[in-house]
């Protein structure tokens, strides 16, 4: 099977619709994906052409249409559905961040509590969060994680965060970090 290579805008566009209609129950506008990576609206509509073009997309024509991914969205970017997945809820400042869930967490440099870092895959719009964000993660449906820390970086087209973690504790109350 060949493997569909996509421009870093069909790519942007593509992955705002996948983690937008993660938690719709209807096709996605596309003024919510233009919103959702601070594009025009035009613009989506024009890489929606070309992804529906090559099989990614289908367009729902009338009042409650929009676009839905195909499976083979979710195979060319690497991703899971995340039908009946577990909830892992997100923190901004301390307010839940609505339609967001964390699919990820990859830790580096736990020796060295000073320099651990946290890798968030998010599925749901990560445009809400800002670099110096204080986030919570968790609890993690398997272990019962909770992770804090402060936003170091955000990338759009991943929907990954890089958190400088600051603490992570168990359900006991222990402290992981």
């Amino acid at each position: 099977m060949s493997t569909i290579q996509l421009t870093s805008s069909q790519r942007r566009v593509l992955t705002a619709l996948v983690n937008l209609a993660e938690n719709a129950d209807r096709p996605v506008c596309g003024r919510a994906i233009a919103e959702s990576i601070d594009r025009n609206a035009g613009t989506v509509r024009n890489r929606m052409q070309s992804l529906r073009d090559i099989g990614l997309v289908e367009g729902v024509a009338g009042p409650q249409g929009g676009y839905v991914p195909t499976d083979a969205a979710y195979e060319t970017l690497g991703v899971e559905r995340m039908d009946d997945a577990a909830s892992t809820p997100v923190e901004r400042e301390g307010d839940p961040v609505e339609g967001v869930n964390v699919e990820e967490i990859d830790l580096s440099s736990v020796a060295n509590p000073e320099l651990c870092r946290a890798e968030l895959v998010i599925r749901g719009p990560v445009g809400s969060f800002d670099t110096g964000d204080r986030v919570t993660v968790g609890p993690t449906p398997g272990s019962g994680l909770r992770l804090s820390g402060v936003v170091d970086a955000t990338h759009v087209d991943g929907n990954t965060l890089l958190v400088r973690v600051e603490g992570m504790e168990t359900p006991g109350g222990e402290q992981a970090a």
